[in-house]
């Protein structure tokens, strides 16, 4: 199961991280946020210890959610060492998440 991040915990479960996160913005009420839920469930067992993998619901967590300018969701962010080095706007195939995962989760480089 993906975690869940909060402003809360943010700053310690994602930016002091020292993995690749990605980080789904959602909210209940979006269908394509529901449609690509088992995705990133399957995609956080599949990762477990290597990608930290969660959701943050955009309607409980404003503060995070504004501070990275989340107008569309779902929203995926791929944040290492503190900073977005790629994203993924609206519902996409698994295969797309696995290849950006891929290409960043040993490579240090950043947008």
């Amino acid at each position: 199961m993906a975690k869940e991040f909060t402003d809360a915990n943010f700053q310690t479960e994602v930016l002091e991280s020292d993995k690749l996160c990605i980080v789904d913005f959602w909210a209940e009420w979006c269908g394509p946020c529901r449609a690509i839920a088992p995705v990133i469930d399957e995609l956080s067992k599949e990762y477990e210890g290597v990608v930290n993998i969660g959701k943050l619901n955009v309607d409980h967590n404003p503060e995070v959610t504004m501070q990275y300018g989340i107008t569309n969701i779902p929203s995926i962010l791929f944040i290492k060492n503190g900073q977005v080095v790629d994203k993924l706007v609206g519902a996409q195939p698994k295969s797309v998440f696995v290849k950006k995962i891929e290409a960043h989760k040993n490579n240090r480089a950043s947008l």
